[in-house]
């Protein structure tokens, strides 16, 4: 749903967040229940979530930290293929292994330090090498979700020419 205020768009999103991991005692004690939940919005593939496995999560689930770098990962590709399109640049391949550092306090509270984007973005043979790295500011500076964070998103690309594509 799309709302207006004034100039100014507002989309609006919902998710559903639904904790599964009752044990049959609840919150009973920090071992009693597991921290499994799942993610749903609308018709979508539902996400199985956990924490963090030193937080007695599930390694084999996403935790909400990886679902964080991964939000900013795909939102900076997204802008970025979109630019490119736009300047007629043809993208061939695009992977992004991101990284993100967050600081735990001694109380268990934390909060992210930084996320580092490692794009490597592969072009084709006769590309604007130069644009193609240039591109990665403008994506950036529009990325909703690292405009909408606290911490400092740092972007580091590879370019990569690949082949001439198809005619």
């Amino acid at each position: 749903m799309i709302e207006r205020r004034g100039r100014t768009r507002l989309h609006r999103y919902q998710a559903n967040v639904v904790w599964t991991g009752n044990r049959g005692s609840g919150t009973s004690g920090y071992k009693a229940y597991s921290r499994d939940h799942e993610a749903r919005a609308g018709r979508k593939s539902t996400i199985a979530g956990s924490s963090d496995p030193l937080f007695s999560g599930d390694a084999a689930r996403w935790n909400p930290e990886e679902l964080m770098i991964a939000a900013l990962a795909a939102c900076h590709q997204l802008w970025y293929l979109h630019l490119a399109a736009d300047a007629g640049l043809i993208v061939i391949a695009y992977e992004d292994r991101a990284e993100g550092v967050m600081a735990e306090e001694a109380g268990g509270a934390g909060q992210f330090e930084q996320v580092t984007l490692r794009p490597c973005v592969t072009v084709a043979a006769g590309a604007d090498v130069d644009l193609a790295r240039r591109l990665h500011e403008p994506a950036h500076a529009r990325c909703f979700i690292a405009r909408s964070v606290n911490f400092e998103v740092r972007c580091e690309p590879e370019i990569v020419v690949g082949e001439a594509p198809p005619a």
